[in-house]
């Protein structure tokens, strides 16, 4: 069991794309804030000044929803197979993780479900049970994800030797 901790067949941490690092959104927090300052100033400037709680909400608005996704951006998912088994974990942003194993891997499908507009899906499914991996991924990553997972059941299917063909 020691040697299937250590030398997994197929490891791989999924984590959802982020187009902009924190600096990047710090830039464009600065950026809109300042860009809506300049919109409040004129509008006080006519006149207008009970608009300006209105601005300052809409900037609080994008801070929460930045930090908000940033957290989301936190969760990710492992696939881990090893000889014996195939764990799946997926993490929350919280850190509570939760895991799903598919024992023993030889009987493990790997589906990749084409959808309308050139989405797909991607399943692992087992002795009657079935999971959903990849939801954040592009429908090319999962692809790429669904031929290296298949390889390594290949992999561990043709090292099954002799012994379990008889």
């Amino acid at each position: 069991m020691e040697h299937a901790e250590k030398d997994p067949l197929f490891d791989a941490v999924l984590y959802p794309h982020r187009s902009l690092s924190p600096r990047g959104v710090r830039r464009l927090i600065v950026g809109v804030g300042g860009a809506l300052t300049l919109v409040a100033l004129y509008f006080t400037a006519l006149g207008a000044w009970p608009v300006l709680p209105f601005f300052g909400c809409e900037l609080l608005l994008l801070v929460w929803a930045f930090r908000a996704n940033a957290r989301d951006g936190r969760m990710f998912e492992r696939l881990r197979l090893t000889p014996e088994e195939l764990t799946v974990a997926h993490v929350r942003p919280s850190g509570r993780e939760h895991r799903h194993r598919f024992a023993p891997p030889h009987w493990l499908s790997v589906d990749l479900e084409s959808r309308p507009g050139g989405d797909n899906a991607l399943w692992l499914a087992s002795h009657g049970r079935s999971l959903q991996v990849g939801r954040f991924l592009t429908p090319e990553e999962r692809t790429d994800l669904a031929d290296a997972l298949r390889d390594a059941l290949r992999q561990l299917r043709g090292n099954a030797g002799p012994a379990t063909r008889g």
